[in-house]
């Protein structure tokens, strides 16, 4: 009959499912420890030499990336906060209608989510976002980031993969579980 599924089917779809939020959810957590101890374990703004090019230093950023935004006044935190917010649940229903067979696409989607997710939490708590890797050449810095910038940075460049290696799959995105 139209419309049924092979029950052995559907509990592996739901399996894949779960995979990929429980992804997004380890990202969550170990973003939100890391960011525990940078906040109580170091000083605000200066640096801990772990590499000749890689400082743990504590940093608020108050902005989005790149600390944009970070001076206007506070408003800007509940603005992001509702993009975020907006992200993350369209992201979450994507990753829910995804056929399984698109894993490239699942994984920078569970990645880009629980980056999300991670400064959202900062956000919402702190009215600020907690970042402690910079990264840099000499006297040359680039912004400093945290794990969940990290996820969101390399989600997206699974994003950008999957799209260059499978372009007709693009379609396939509002497609419920894949069926044309």
């Amino acid at each position: 009959m139209f419309g049924e599924q092979d029950p052995a089917a559907v509990a592996a779809q739901r399996r894949n499912r779960l995979m990929w939020f429980m992804l997004a959810l380890f990202l969550v957590v170990i973003d939100q420890i890391s960011k525990y101890f940078a906040d109580t374990m170091l000083a605000y703004a200066q640096p801990v030499e772990v590499l000749p090019v890689l400082d743990i230093t504590l940093h608020y950023n108050r902005g989005a990336a790149f600390s944009f935004l970070s001076n206007a006044g506070g408003w800007q935190r509940w603005f992001f906060t509702a993009i975020a917010v907006a992200v993350s649940v369209y992201i979450a229903i994507w990753l829910l209608r995804l056929p399984s067979k698109q894993r490239l696409l699942s994984l920078g989607l569970a990645l880009v989510l629980g980056g999300a997710v991670g400064n959202l939490i900062d956000r919402v708590i702190y009215g600020h976002v907690v970042d402690f890797i910079s990264v840099h050449w000499q006297s040359s810095y680039f912004p400093t980031f945290n794990i969940a910038d990290a996820g969101i940075s390399v989600g997206a460049f699974f994003l950008v993969l999957d799209m260059l290696l499978n372009p007709d799959k693009g379609n396939d995105a509002g497609k419920v579980n894949g069926q044309h």
